[in-house]
């Protein structure tokens, strides 16, 4: 019994056949007894109800003996228990008038109890008393036969009744495991097509209970893998790039000096140095990832002041504004002191910076800010430039990406903005970025402020 749905709809079905099974006994149970009570209450009643007749009439309760005589004879076609009921008539003083066991009244011990009799009224006053005790014990019914067609009745009923809802059971049951054994076949298969290579398979989401939430993280878990398979191969494909042109560039060079094709001088050599640093620097960007990723990034920290990171970042940058007529303004107060390593944060800042200047016009503004935050120190990188597009915002962060893609001879490895979220989330900080187009961009980092400098 390998199948989901058969399991679930025979475990519905028992538990269903369960239920009615012991519903049909407990209410047949409940029927028979309570009819039984109520044919023992109507005799009740019609002996106390022709006791209090007999006293109307006759005005006292002689020769009632008699009359008890008879409605034990009338028992026995009814029920055995009740020709053996003893029945006590007691006047209105409690005194013993009465027993149907011992008509003479003669040696009798017989103490009923007066507070278990019923009385018997006639004509508003409580002429006597009757007691009514029978054996314990289940009632031995010898029934009539229009109480045998009722309880015939009765129990027709509760077997009907029982069979339909055995039936609804079933139904309902079946139709409850196809519905949570649909999904999960359909997640089984898609896990096998993932596994397979489809990375980016899709189950469709039916309900929103935990199996849809199951559906719904199988998606997700789908998607992600997709989208890092892309960025694998694109990463990879980026690295080649990256890693061919400057190789390609000294590789010309060297051969054609090697062949007395180009002469050596200063310019020849300065470009292939040129080429070499953007492969060194693209080399250590990797080494960088690769450490932060693997959570093995060494961090000298040390209490520094968030101006004076900003006021060096913004003296390294300083010849390359005032070459373009930028400015570039430091803003904040001193006082607040956050525990980083200084070398790792400049190296943020002046990525930070230096893409700011490269999408600033000439004669704009670039400012750099500090001030605390809900026990955070956040400084910030603004300028009015061209903005970054709002296809681009969310990717910014990402490895190798480009916003600009015809800008891949400038040096850039597309790695910066990626290292600066790895550095700033090493030291348990969160970097972001807002822009509008044409009227620039915001880049924040937030560091833990050290306690009591805020």
């Amino acid at each position: 019994m390998r199948s989901l749905t058969l399991k679930l709809t025979l475990a519905f079905m028992l538990v269903g056949l369960v239920g009615v099974v012991l519903v049909a006994v407990l209410v047949g149970g409940l029927t028979r007894r309570e009819f039984d009570q109520f044919v023992l209450d109507r005799y009740q009643s019609g002996i106390i109800e022709q006791a209090a007749a007999y006293y109307e009439t006759t005005g006292s309760w002689d020769g009632l003996d008699n009359f008890f005589l008879r409605q034990s004879q009338r028992a026995e076609g009814r029920r055995t228990d009740m020709r053996r009921a003893v029945l006590y008539l007691l006047d209105a003083d409690g005194q013993v008038v009465v027993d149907n066991r011992n008509p003479d009244l003669q040696n009798t011990s017989a103490q009923p109890d007066k507070s278990l009799a019923v009385p018997v009224e006639s004509a508003g006053q409580v002429v006597g008393f009757i007691q009514f005790t029978f054996p314990t014990g289940t009632f031995d019914m010898e029934r009539l036969p229009p109480e045998l067609e009722f309880l015939s009745r009765v129990n027709r009923a509760i077997v009907v009744s029982a069979l339909v809802a055995m039936l609804l059971a079933l139904l309902i049951g079946a139709t409850l495991a196809s519905t949570i054994s649909r999904p999960v076949r359909e997640l089984t298969a898609a896990t096998k097509a993932l596994a397979g290579g489809d990375l980016g398979h899709q189950v469709p989401v039916r309900t929103d209970d935990e199996v849809g939430e199951l559906a719904q993280s199988f998606n997700q878990m789908s998607a992600d893998l997709a989208r890092s398979n892309q960025i694998r191969k694109q990463m990879t494909a980026d690295i080649a790039h990256d890693l061919r042109t400057p190789l390609s560039v000294i590789l010309g060079y060297s051969e054609a000096l090697a062949d007395g094709k180009l002469p050596g001088n200063v310019e020849t050599y300065g470009a292939m140095h040129l080429q070499a640093q953007h492969l060194s620097r693209l080399i250590d960007d990797l080494r960088t990832l690769s450490l932060a990723d693997a959570g093995q990034l060494s961090l000298q920290r040390r209490e520094v002041d968030p101006l004076d990171l900003l006021e060096h970042t913004a003296l390294a940058n300083l010849p390359q504004a005032e070459a373009r007529r930028i400015t570039l303004n430091v803003q904040g107060e001193r006082g607040t002191v956050i525990l980083v390593d200084p070398d790792r944060l400049v190296q943020v800042l002046g990525n930070l910076v230096g893409n700011a200047l490269r999408h600033t016009p000439d004669g704009g503004t670039v400012t750099l800010s500090t001030e605390p935050s809900g026990g955070q120190i956040c400084m910030q990188v603004r300028d009015n430039g061209s903005g970054i597009a709002p296809n681009d915002l969310p990717h910014v962060f990402d490895r190798f990406y480009r916003a600009d893609q015809s800008r891949t001879g400038d040096g850039s490895s597309g790695l910066g903005l990626a290292i600066a979220r790895s550095l700033i989330e090493a030291h348990g900080g969160q970097i972001s970025v807002t822009s509008e187009t044409g009227h620039g961009s915001c880049f924040t980092v937030c560091l833990p402020a050290v306690s009591g400098s805020v």
